[in-house]
């Protein structure tokens, strides 16, 4: 077996992971590499091996920059399957036309602003290749093995980073010998609400792992439901508005979920909350449809409860003018919108009528990246510019930390003694992670492989 490393090495985007074997060539993951523009473009437009060459990919989440460039590859001619669960490939498919309107929207509005002699800006891909690549897909359920050929088997355990998330079992007869490779994917923190805790794996003999938060430890997530309900009682008091900039995929469902919890037990305040955000909107009907595989506490709610993702006082917003007119909207209330980030989408539409206003408050969930508008609110800059305009910051901004869906460092150590318990690693390589936090995952994956492992770089190519 060949395991060739194209994207997420010694990186966190663009997931990318070649095995050859058996005169077959299998791709892990075909993520968007998410970065400066033209390294970005670069690096998506191009392909390091003939697309019409892969057999099947095997796709662990729907994240973009797990997924996002298989349209690209349908367009370049592949034409093989694609094995996801369904879950993801329901997410999938909603997040890669979303993309691929996004991509032609910027090829229509980035010329204007571009210095002259600028290279032109073509999408990746667009919705017809969306489309043909979608009927490739070959969904699978959980724990269920699928026979790729005689002398190849994948299965899908559950990865609890996302809906439909899955760590990747592929069972490899070579010379008259089974081994087995896992893949990862992302994996998911224990104790998530919604989701099921990452499937512990049994002995393999080639581990390719994330490693995006390995050098950390996150927040309990327990303490997110009394800091919301704290805040939203001030806001109510006040009369004032909660902002919260939220991912819509993942994010958002799980602060719907908190906040429904709470209006069951009787606890949540009387203020309208309204999630802005059509994207957001779409996926959450995927979550109602995929209930079956949601966590034991999900279970135990739908005895009771039909509809975890919703409750009296919430309402969906859809049009823009609908939107539009929330600004107007007098006393409490709770906005839920994207971009996580605050870099575009309707939430800056939403921050910029709140923000200089002491009776608001700005609620961020989730990492705020350098130079985006989410990460200088967090920093509490005095004035902060939203559509070429200064704004005084005087809304009280709260950070709400606990949501992160990446394993931290107890959650890998747990998913690797586990492993140990059941025979144990042999290679193992780290990916999906800046330098740093793959080294000091290394140090603790030490003690449970066989070999030393290895931090591949792009391009590096072994022999397993």
């Amino acid at each position: 077996m060949r395991l060739t490393f194209h994207g997420a090495a010694e990186e966190v985007t663009g997931s990318q992971h070649l095995l050859e074997v058996n005169g077959r060539r299998l791709l892990f993951d075909c993520g968007l590499f998410q970065g400066r523009r033209a390294e970005a473009r670069r690096k998506n437009e191009q392909f390091a091996f003939k697309p019409e060459s892969i057999d099947a990919v095997l796709l662990s989440h729907a994240h973009i920059d797990h997924c996002g460039n298989l349209p690209r590859l349908y367009r370049e001619g592949f034409r093989g399957a694609v094995f996801c669960t369904e879950a993801t490939a329901d997410v999938a498919e909603i997040m890669l036309n979303d993309a691929a309107k996004i991509q032609m929207e910027d090829a229509r509005y980035l010329p204007r602003h571009l210095k002259k002699g600028h290279p032109s800006i073509e999408p990746l891909y667009d919705q017809k290749d969306v489309h043909g690549l979608m009927k490739l897909v070959q969904p699978l359920e959980y724990h269920q093995e699928h026979e790729l050929a005689k002398d190849v088997r994948v299965r899908f355990e559950d990865a609890g980073h996302i809906l439909g998330s899955a760590i990747t079992t592929l069972d490899v007869e070579e010379e008259g010998v089974w081994r087995r490779v896992v893949f990862s994917g992302d994996l998911g923190r224990r104790g998530l609400p919604l989701l099921r805790d990452p499937t512990p794996i049994g002995r393999c003999d080639v581990l390719i792992c994330e490693s995006t938060y390995g050098n950390r430890v996150h927040p309990p997530v327990t303490d997110i439901k009394s800091e919301l309900l704290r805040i939203l009682k001030d806001a109510v008091t006040v009369g004032g508005r909660v902002i919260v900039p939220a991912f819509s995929l993942g994010r958002t469902q799980q602060l719907v979920y908190f906040l429904n919890e709470l209006f069951n037990e009787g606890l949540l305040p009387r203020i309208p909350v309204f999630v802005d955000s059509p994207l957001s909107s779409r996926l959450t009907r995927v979550y109602r449809r995929h209930l079956d595989i949601m966590d034991s506490d999900v279970q135990k709610i739908l005895q009771n409860d039909h509809d975890p993702f919703g409750f009296l006082w919430l309402t969906y917003i859809g049009s823009p003018q609908e939107s539009k007119e929330l600004n107007s909207r007098k006393g409490a209330m709770v906005i839920i919108s994207a971009s996580g980030m605050c870099e575009g989408g309707r939430i800056v539409h939403h921050l910029a009528h709140a923000i200089d206003d002491v009776k608001n408050t700005i609620a961020i969930i989730g990492y705020q990246a350098a130079h985006t508008l989410g990460r200088r609110i967090v920093e509490r800059q005095k004035y902060v510019k939203i559509f070429d305009r200064d704004f005084s910051l005087k809304a009280h901004v709260e950070k709400l930390n606990g949501l992160s869906a990446h394993a931290d460092v107890h959650d890998f150590k747990w998913w690797f003694e586990k492993a140990a318990q059941q025979g144990g690693i042999g290679q193992a390589f780290l990916v999906h992670g800046e330098k740093e936090s793959s080294t000091a995952l290394a140090e603790v994956l030490r003690e449970y492989c066989d070999e030393e492992p290895i931090i591949p770089t792009r391009g590096d190519s072994f022999v397993v």
